[in-house]
């Protein structure tokens, strides 16, 4: 699963990294992104231009009756999500990136927990695959929420946790945006692990294990 992660890239930086076109994000450097907070995703209008939105994380599907359904669905399998009837209408339609530059994980070491995180050798940013809808609260207001997809781990992350959130390669990025592509099968294809020996982990903080806590010294290696 993923139940944490960072995104420590300044807007100049993030802009760059994903070609966003329109921000409407406040965007800031993040080191502990925690479940039910406001997110910085990516998403593609109309014309096909990136914009960076915020999207609350933990979807809520547009026929949900209360918002506490989303605290659950901050994940969704890779596997079943062609079938699911939260997910199903939603990656032909509302697919998005989530972006990231390292994720956090809890190994087990007797009875503790170390908390780990995870990011790509050669430190980049990179973007989960997500899926997103809109929802109207009580008092019709338009909530937009995330989910990020997960996969089978990799050999690296299998020695951690037995799932892993879809890390897409920069050429799945452009494919999960174009919106006038709708075949499941082919957008199902990129849902897969991606290379092991891309990863690497270092131990960190207990301070995580809190989502009151999101400095820097969160990704500070211990």
């Amino acid at each position: 699963m993923c139940g944490r992660f960072t995104f420590t890239l300044v807007e100049a930086e993030a802009k760059k990294r994903f070609k966003i076109q329109t921000i409407l994000a406040d965007h800031q450097p993040r080191y502990n992104i925690a479940p039910t907070q406001n997110i910085p995703v990516v998403v593609s209008d109309q014309d096909g231009n990136r914009v960076l939105e915020e999207m609350r994380w933990g979807l809520i599907p547009f026929w949900a009756k209360d918002a506490k359904i989303g605290n659950r669905m901050i994940n969704a399998r890779s596997e079943t999500v062609a079938e699911k009837r939260s997910f199903k209408r939603l990656l032909t339609g509302r697919r998005c990136l989530v972006p990231a530059d390292g994720f956090y994980e809890w190994k087990k070491e007797g009875k503790n927990k170390i908390p780990l995180r995870v990011t790509l050798k050669d430190n980049q940013a990179f973007a989960f695959a997500g899926l997103w809808d809109s929802w109207k609260n009580p008092q019709g207001q338009t909530v937009n929420s995330c989910t990020i997809l997960t996969c089978q781990p990799n050999s690296f992350i299998k020695k951690i946790h037995h799932r892993m959130p879809v890390i897409l390669s920069t050429k799945a990025e452009k494919l999960w945006l174009d919106s006038s592509v709708i075949d499941q099968a082919k957008l199902t294809k990129v849902l897969v692990p991606c290379p092991a020996n891309d990863l690497k982990a270092y131990s960190v903080s207990t301070l995580v294990n809190s989502p009151r806590y999101d400095g820097p010294e969160c990704v500070k290696a211990q």
